[in-house]
C-alpha cells in the first residue's frame, strides 16, 4: 500500500499546474473592447467618504448615497466608474469586504454602470490605518486619501503573502462577473507623493511588487482585462527609447492601455497618438483639471473621435474636497474658494457644477462610437 500511495503522489507531482492566464493578444483585447459601449465615467468615491477606507468599511458604508450618486451618473450617460479598493479592507474583514463589493456591483448594475476596480495606489498618505479616518483638512485637496499598501507595508516582506491573498481573493471572487469592467492593478505606481517626507527608495519596491501583482491577478484567471496606467512622462512611443522601467512594465503587461492626462487638449491628443502604435484599446483613467487646462469640452470630443474611453477625476463634491486645486497643499483655500472648481461634476446637492458640461457628456455618450455630434464638433476642431 505504501508503494502504491507513493507512486500516486509521485504521479500527481508530475502533473503540470494549471497555467495562469497570459496577457491578452491584441486581437483578444480588440474583441473585448468592440463589445463595450464608448466608455465614459469618473473616478468615484461617495461624497460621504474621505478615502477608500471610509468608503468601504462597514461602519461608514453608505449604499443609499452611492445609489443616489450613481443615479446622477446614469442621468448624464455615464456607463463606468473607476473605484479604489484597499488591501487593509481585505485584511480587516475579507468576507464583509466581498459582500460590500457585491452590493456595490448590484447598485451599479441597476444604473447601467460597470466599474474598473483599482487594487493599489502610490498617491497621498503613505501610512494608511484602518478604522475611523480623520476629518477633511479645511481648504486642502484630497487631504485624507491614502496609499495602498503604504510604505511601511512595502518595506515589510512578511506582509506580501497577505497582499497576494488580497489580490487573488478579490479578483478571484469576481473574475467571471460581467458586472466588473476590469482591474486597474496599481494607480500611478511611480508617484512620489512628495507632499509626504521619508519615501526614499519607494519606486523599486513598488516596481518589484507590481510585477508580482500582475502574476497574482492573472493566476485568478479573470475574464476582464488587467492594466496599470502610465501617467507623467512626455513620450510613450514604443520606439522612442525614453520609457522608464516602470512604464515598460506597465505597457508590456497590460491587456489594455490606460493613461492619465491633466493637460491641454493638444497634449492630450499627442499622448493618445503616442499610444496608438501599441495596437490595443486605450482608456484615459484620469483627466479633467479645469485650472490646469484639462476640460470636458477640450478632451472629450477628441477622445470620442479616437474611441478612447474616458474617466475624469472626481464626481460629487464631498469630503475629498477635490474641487480645490493641487496647490491647496501649499496654500489652503480657507478664506476663499478658487475662482473655478478644479475637479467634480456635481455639487453636493446633486446639481451640476456646469450644465454645459453634463449636457456635453450626455450628448457624446449617446452618439455612436467614433462620432462627435455636430454641436460639439466645432469646439473640438478649434482645439486641434
Amino acid at each position: 500500500m505504501r508503494i502504491v500511495v507513493a507512486g500516486l503522489l509521485a504521479a500527481v507531482a508530475l502533473i503540470p499546474a494549471a497555467e495562469a492566464r497570459g496577457r491578452w493578444t491584441e486581437a483578444q483585447a480588440k474583441a473585448w473592447y468592440d463589445r463595450q459601449p464608448w466608455l465614459v465615467g469618473a473616478n468615484y468615491a461617495p461624497a460621504t467618504a474621505i478615502n477608500q477606507l471610509e468608503m468601504w468599511q462597514a461602519e461608514t458604508w453608505d449604499p443609499k448615497r452611492i445609489d443616489y450618486e450613481l443615479g446622477l451618473a446614469q442621468g448624464i450617460g455615464m456607463n463606468t466608474m473607476r473605484v479604489f479598493l484597499h488591501d487593509q479592507l481585505w485584511t480587516q474583514d475579507p468576507e464583509g469586504f466581498k459582500r460590500r463589493i457585491d452590493e456595490f456591483l448590484t447598485i451599479a448594475k441597476a444604473h447601467g454602470i460597470r466599474p474598473l476596480f483599482v487594487l493599489f495606489d502610490s498617491c497621498w498618505d503613505p501610512d494608511p490605518k484602518p478604522g475611523p479616518q480623520h476629518p477633511p483638512i479645511p481648504g486642502v485637496h484630497n487631504s485624507g486619501w491614502v496609499q495602498g499598501p503604504g510604505l511601511p507595508g512595502l518595506r515589510d516582506r512578511s506582509r506580501y503573502p497577505a497582499y497576494k491573498a488580497y489580490v487573488q481573493g478579490v479578483v478571484g471572487a469576481f473574475a467571471k462577473d460581467d458586472r466588473v469592467l476590469g482591474w486597474d492593478l496599481w494607480n500611478e505606481p511611480d508617484n512620489g507623493a512628495d507632499q509626504y517626507k521619508g519615501q526614499e527608495g519607494k519606486e523599486p519596491l513598488v516596481r518589484a511588487m507590481l510585477a508580482q501583482v500582475f502574476d497574482w491577478a492573472l493566476d485568478a484567471d479573470p475574464t476582464q482585462p488587467v492594466t496599470s496606467g502610465v501617467w507623467w512622462h512626455d513620450d510613450w512611443t514604443p520606439t522612442g527609447g525614453k520609457l522608464t522601467a516602470m512604464e515598460k512594465l506597465q505597457l508590456n503587461r497590460s491587456d489594455v492601455v490606460t493613461f492619465h492626462d491633466y493637460s491641454w487638449p493638444e497634449t492630450f491628443e499627442a499622448r493618445v497618438r503616442q499610444l496608438l502604435p501599441y495596437g490595443r484599446p486605450i482608456i484615459c483613467t484620469e483627466y479633467m483639471a479645469r485650472g490646469n487646462g484639462s476640460t470636458f469640452d477640450g478632451s472629450l470630443p477628441i477622445a470620442k473621435r479616437y474611441n478612447v474611453g474616458m474617466m475624469n477625476w472626481g464626481f460629487v463634491d464631498g469630503k475629498t474636497q477635490t474641487r480645490l486645486p493641487w496647490d491647496s497643499w501649499q496654500k489652503p483655500y480657507v478664506l476663499a474658494e478658487p475662482t473655478i472648481w478644479f475637479h467634480e461634476v456635481f455639487r453636493n446637492d446633486g446639481t451640476p457644477y456646469r450644465t454645459a458640461e453634463t449636457d456635453l457628456i450626455r450628448r457624446l455618450a449617446a452618439a455612436p462610437k467614433g462620432v462627435v455630434p455636430d454641436a460639439s464638433a466645432p469646439a473640438a476642431r478649434r482645439r486641434r
